[in-house]
């Protein structure tokens, strides 16, 4: 959704012209596969995180515009809310030292920003969900003042027809409704992106979808929403009834969700696409002039811009995503599975967990999407968003016998992924040295089962048990987050509890 979008209206001729150019697009693209147009294998990488602005107080400030406007820097951006930025890394080629030149350069931006966002008594927070959020924050009017959110916006409510209901139990329960998508905002998230040859493709995006829930049990960071604690990995349930087209007599239907996980695993990109165009109507009949097919005919490459457009309103936890470089195209698995946060360190160790596994999986002789079924996964993803470090998930069981059995997340990730993720750091040419440090942030969480959102909820209960009220609580954990996540140690190291004596409030 990074295009620059003009709002307007649509009347009904605009969708039925938009269908059609929509699928000569799919058209242009099954041409461009067929022809072998896309790039060479180039190993890249890139990063995006979205970030929170909060006060002193650990409040939210509506302030990006300011922020940004003092920052004076392409690399951030607006996000949906007007406390949110995103900072975009460039594209890496995985290898080397790759991982610590990525943490020096997230390091040098954010405490750019923070400075800047400090000369508004305002600072940078990197969290899943900003813990202070109240309901009063995540309305229309905070929406960042861009033409392209509020075209989202109203394109959302108009095909929901009614206001958005938000229901999700965990610890507590919390359930309230919105007239708008603004509560979508509270989600900030890191997204990692990998190009791939279209032959890769698959096995990347299997390999992805098989692991999204280790990567959600070691690395949840959002257990808090308007007061309540929820999932220790709140984001996906709320992102998927913050963005819910569908009234309660379509989702009974079974019609799918805009926020999906999937349904199956795939045999190419053009499956994902094709799906795409198949289950959801465009939310955004924007149309560029460019003939996709004549273009190709031409011996050009086409931008796609209805399919591209199209494809970013479509939130799947790992996105396909074709753009073009240098004048040729290319794919990238857009993983959009982890929570912003807690520091640096923790978020390069996440990529690097990340990125090792999904190159060991694709290149497994047996992978394991082969013995996994599909539905396992989601729940694996559902489990680890509920639980955290705490969860138990289901995989292929090692050796001869076979078959699926449930072990806990950490057991898991320690004897099985972290391995096979160290693999693939080396297939990769990642530095040993980088390689242990950061994959040993992860075996250390595993260790000591903490993650940032156990560290969250063990700091906020410590809280009220010295006194504070709900949101004094809220408030105090999130100013200590901030502090340790400027510090940059990582999270599996930060004590629990807050510095300053609590005071109650009254």
């Amino acid at each position: 959704m990074g295009e620059k979008v003009v709002a307007g209206t649509f009347d009904l001729s605009d969708r039925h012209v938009y269908r059609k150019k929509l699928q000569a697009c799919l058209k242009g693209l099954e041409r461009l596969l067929a022809e072998q147009r896309f790039d060479r294998p180039k190993n890249l990488m890139g990063m995006e995180i979205e970030l929170n602005l909060a006060g002193p107080d650990g409040l939210p400030r509506m302030l990006n515009a300011q922020v940004l406007e003092r920052i004076a820097s392409r690399d951030f951006q607006t996000e949906l809310g007007m406390f949110n930025l995103e900072v975009n890394i460039a594209p890496h080629r995985m290898g080397g030292r790759v991982l610590d030149q990525l943490a020096e350069e997230l390091r040098t931006g954010l405490n750019y920003a923070h400075r800047k966002a400090n000369e508004l008594n305002a600072g940078i927070v990197m969290i899943g969900i900003l813990p202070t959020l109240g309901r009063a924050d995540l309305v229309s009017a905070n929406l960042s003042d861009v033409d392209r959110y509020a075209l989202l916006n109203d394109q959302i409510v108009a095909a929901r027809g009614e206001h958005f209901a938000l229901d999700i139990e965990g610890v507590e329960r919390l359930t309230c409704t919105s007239s708008s998508i603004a509560p979508e905002a509270a989600c900030t998230s890191v997204q990692l992106h990998l190009q791939v040859t279209p032959g890769r493709f698959a096995d990347v995006w299997n390999a992805a979808q098989a692991v999204a829930a280790a990567q959600i049990a070691v690395g949840a960071n959002a257990p808090f929403l308007f007061g309540r604690e929820l999932w220790r990995e709140s984001r996906p349930p709320l992102f998927l009834q913050s963005t819910d087209t569908r009234p309660p007599e379509l989702r009974v239907q079974g019609v799918r969700p805009r926020t999906w996980f999937g349904e199956r695993w795939i045999t190419g990109p053009y499956d994902l696409f094709e799906e795409n165009l198949r289950y959801f109507p465009a939310l955004l009949p924007l149309m560029e002039q460019e003939d996709p097919l004549g273009v190709i005919d031409a011996g050009g490459v086409p931008q796609l811009g209805e399919l591209v457009l199209h494809n970013g309103t479509v939130y799947r936890w790992n996105r396909p995503v074709y753009g073009i470089a240098d004048g040729v195209p290319h794919l990238r698995v857009e993983n959009r599975v982890l929570p912003a946060g807690p520091t640096v360190t923790d978020v390069i160790a996440n990529a690097a967990f990340y990125y090792g596994l999904v190159r060991a999986l694709a290149e497994e002789a047996r992978p394991v999407w082969s013995r996994l079924p599909f539905e396992a996964a989601e729940r694996n993803f559902d489990a680890a968003c509920r639980h955290g470090i705490e969860a138990r998930l289901r995989w292929p069981r090692r050796g001869r016998l076979g078959g699926i059995t449930e072990v806990p997340a950490v057991q898991l990730v320690r004897d099985e992924l972290l391995p096979l993720a160290a693999a693939g750091l080396d297939a990769w040419g990642v530095e040993p040295a980088d390689r242990d440090l950061y994959l040993g942030m992860i075996e250390e969480r595993c260790r000591r089962r903490v993650n940032g959102a156990s560290w969250q909820t063990a700091t906020y209960h410590r809280a009220r048990e010295r006194g504070l009220d709900r949101e004094a609580a809220l408030a105090a954990t999130t100013r200590r987050y901030s502090e340790l996540m400027h510090a940059g140690e990582p999270v599996h190291t930060w004590p629990v509890g807050l510095r300053e004596p609590a005071v109650p409030l009254g």
